[in-house]
């Protein structure tokens, strides 16, 4: 009898303290499955499959250097290209292409402004590689910007920096 009663209070206290183990460090939080998409290893594709959306390409920097705007800067698609600025770039560079966007303000290193004469000599083709790449925090804009929009913000962009003026005055 005694016996028993020392197995069921050995029994009690074991039960106590399992239940006082997971109540208080058990594996709530400790032990979680960590479930990262980047870290996803998809199966291979069936032989013969053909992909429906193709990555987008990107042009390297040679080849972007040589890259001319097929867009003539109309009224029409400069306009086209501000629609697209605000789609796209506003938030981050603001309404003037300052850096001063709602968004952009918060980066650090901050958004470049867009009215720089560093961004002025750049070739319509840099300019097209720096709108689907850009720098630091910027979003995979390859992905996010439909290749027939991509040219018209070149062209908007080139509205944002102010062109040099010719020396005034006159000399006789």
């Amino acid at each position: 009898m005694r016996l028993s009663r020392v197995v069921a209070v050995l029994l009690v206290v074991g039960a106590l303290a399992a239940a006082s183990y997971l109540l208080f460090t058990g594996p709530r939080m400790k032990v979680q499955p960590h479930l990262r998409t980047y870290d996803a290893v998809l199966p291979a594709l069936p032989p013969g499959t053909v992909p429906v959306d193709p990555l987008p390409t990107i042009p390297g920097p040679d080849e972007a250097a040589r890259l001319v705007n097929p867009l003539p800067p109309t009224p029409g698609n400069i306009v086209r290209g501000r629609a697209y600025y605000g789609y796209y770039c506003l938030s981050c560079h603001g309404e003037k292409g300052d850096g001063n966007g709602p968004v952009g303000q918060s980066y650090v290193p901050s958004v470049p402004d867009l009215r720089s004469e560093k961004t002025r000599l750049r070739s319509d083709g840099q300019l097209y590689l720096d709108v689907l790449t850009g720098a630091g925090h910027a979003p995979v804009l390859a992905y996010a910007v439909p290749p027939e929009h991509r040219w018209y913000l070149v062209l908007f962009l080139r509205t944002l920096a102010p062109q040099p003026q010719p020396p005034t005055g006159t000399t006789k």
